[in-house]
């Protein structure tokens, strides 16, 4: 098995590159992200492989880095996500863009990847919300309220007072760690209206 391939790259095309290593060229698939992030043709680059292995070929995908590669095989344990449509998502989100969307329970932001639909978007943050904390650098606090937001658990205050800050035109991960930080400030007990001035005086910061 092939786990990392060091060379120069040799040239592009929409959805992979060759690259070569000490005279044999390699077709390595990447997402587009990885595909900017390497370097013209013939300079030098390294690539994280994963290789797959089927009846009729065997196909190497590329990464700049172990979390894109942990995220590309932890994408394709959810139904409905094959190893294209793991690309199209790591095209969209850089890995710790991914992580924070699934902890926050950004469904959204997850479907904006070409070939997510909302139900397989729906399906990833909901399967791998467990795993996401490792990758992530989102506050646990946020990530609890946006939590009990999206699940309806939320004390009212504070689901009012995300509602209307999304209502301003806020995006609901911009609310939900507005809110939290002015739970942090006023207390469980606070009112609607306080948490929503000290969220927009959070976020004017």
């Amino acid at each position: 098995m092939i786990g990392k391939l060091k060379g120069l790259v040799d040239s592009y095309e929409e959805d992979h590159v060759i690259l070569d290593v000490q005279g044999v060229g390699y077709l390595v698939h990447c997402s587009g992200r990885t595909l900017q992030a390497l370097p013209s043709p013939g300079e030098a680059a390294t690539l994280f492989i994963e290789t797959f292995v089927r009846e009729d070929m065997i196909r190497l995908y590329g990464f700049v880095s172990q979390a894109e590669k942990a995220w590309f095989l932890l994408l394709q344990n959810v139904q409905g996500v094959g190893a294209k449509v793991a690309l199209n998502v790591l095209s969209v989100l850089s890995p710790s863009e991914l992580a924070n969307a699934v902890a926050l329970g950004d469904r959204a932001m997850v479907a904006r990847a070409n070939g997510v639909g909302p139900k397989v978007a729906a399906r990833i943050v909901a399967e791998l919300k467990d795993k996401a904390p490792g990758f992530a650098d989102v506050d646990p606090a946020v990530a609890s309220l946006a939590g009990q937001v999206a699940a309806r658990s939320a004390p009212a205050p504070v689901a009012d007072a995300v509602s209307a800050l999304v209502n301003l035109g806020y995006a609901q991960v911009q609310a939900s760690a507005a809110v939290a930080a002015a739970v942090r400030e006023a207390g469980e007990g606070a009112d609607t209206a306080r948490l929503i001035r000290l969220g927009l005086k959070e976020l004017a910061r």
